[in-house]
């Protein structure tokens, strides 16, 4: 089951309390400061990360089961380990990025 986590969007803008991801190269607000669970990423340019991503917003979706949600996506970033609990992965859905965590119940 997918549940809505927040719409990730570029931005050029540099906002007070982003933090930064030094190995993706982006720094990024906190969703949980939005009413909208607007996360905004300003890349830097040397951010190894898909252009896709630097270009387009991407909707994150939490969900139960990571592999199932795998099976027969485009894959654009394989799964990795966020941070602690946190694993990602993003695919390609309808031209778009989509993001999907698992989350381990002791970090929710």
């Amino acid at each position: 089951m997918r549940t809505l986590h927040l719409i990730g969007i570029p931005t050029d803008r540099v906002d007070e309390g982003m933090a930064y991801l030094e190995d993706a190269g982006v720094h990024v607000s906190d969703p949980d400061q939005s009413p909208n669970r607007i996360e905004w990423l300003r890349f830097e340019d040397h951010s190894g990360m898909p252009e896709i991503l630097k270009k387009m917003p991407h909707i994150a979706y939490r969900v139960d089961d990571l592999t199932a949600e795998l099976k027969g996506a485009e894959m654009l970033l394989e799964p990795f380990v966020a941070m602690e609990g946190v694993t990602v992965a993003f695919v390609i859905e309808e031209g778009l990025p989509i993001e999907f965590l698992q989350i381990e119940e002791s970090n929710s």
